[in-house]
């Protein structure tokens, strides 16, 4: 089964996943050949990073506070004349090169590729992934549509499916047909316009391995012609 990246997307993730690693990677630094300039640096950049978030958040709310009391004494209202304190911050912890979380990347690929490495090490320092169940049965496209040149233009996301198979009604009567199988997810319809105005609908559903799989999308239509 797939796994997910396990690199956090967000900043305090990536800084929880650098204090783990601080606290645990020691434990098994002799078993992956890493070295003390290696822990030192990571419990480094574990600590700067750190404070350098937690810096951010009191400059980010000292700065709404400012922002607040400039906006009263400039225009007027109720509240205090006093300035506002400036934020207080405690002494900065050690400073680092810049580039912390490629150099965890590069750490993590080394202890990864160690002769001694194991699945149960991976989970235990959270570099492994979660295991992610696919099931293409439930997948249902969503599909949106404008209008480029006069043509329609069908907008719909991938995802892990490998194309889309679109269907067309031209309200002729003939009700939906089979019209291409695309993998542009601004997939533009080239059949002439009718000389006429006239609601042209669609509808599309996945294809995986060369078969469509799970749920027809929701029905849309766009009017078309003159």
């Amino acid at each position: 089964m797939a796994k997910s990246y396990y690199m956090p997307k967000d900043d305090s993730g990536k800084a929880e996943l650098l204090e783990h690693l601080a606290t645990r990677l020691p434990i098994y630094a002799d078993l992956l050949e890493i070295s003390a300039v290696d822990i030192t640096s990571l419990q480094a950049d574990a600590a700067a990073l750190r404070y350098t978030l937690s810096a951010y958040n009191v400059v980010q709310a000292n700065a709404r506070l400012w922002t607040a009391f400039k906006n009263l004494q400039r225009d007027g209202g109720t509240g205090t004349t006093a300035y506002p304190q400036a934020a207080n911050l405690p002494a900065p912890a050690q400073a680092v090169p810049l580039g912390i979380i490629p150099r965890l990347s590069g750490l993590i690929a080394r202890i990864k590729t160690a002769r001694n490495y194991s699945d149960a090490i991976g989970q235990d320092l959270n570099i492994v992934g979660t295991t992610q169940i696919v099931d293409p049965s439930s997948w249902k496209p969503v599909i949106d549509i404008s209008l480029t040149a006069g043509r329609p233009t069908l907008q719909w996301s991938k995802g892990t499916a490998d194309s889309i198979e679109v269907w067309a009604d031209r309200g002729d009567d003939k009700g939906f047909h089979f019209y291409a199988v695309t993998t542009d997810p601004n997939f533009t319809d080239t059949t002439v316009s009718p000389a006429s105005a006239a609601l042209w609908k669609y509808k599309a559903i996945y294809r995986l391995r060369d078969e469509q799989v799970g749920n027809w999308s929701d029905v849309i239509s766009v009017a078309v012609g003159t």
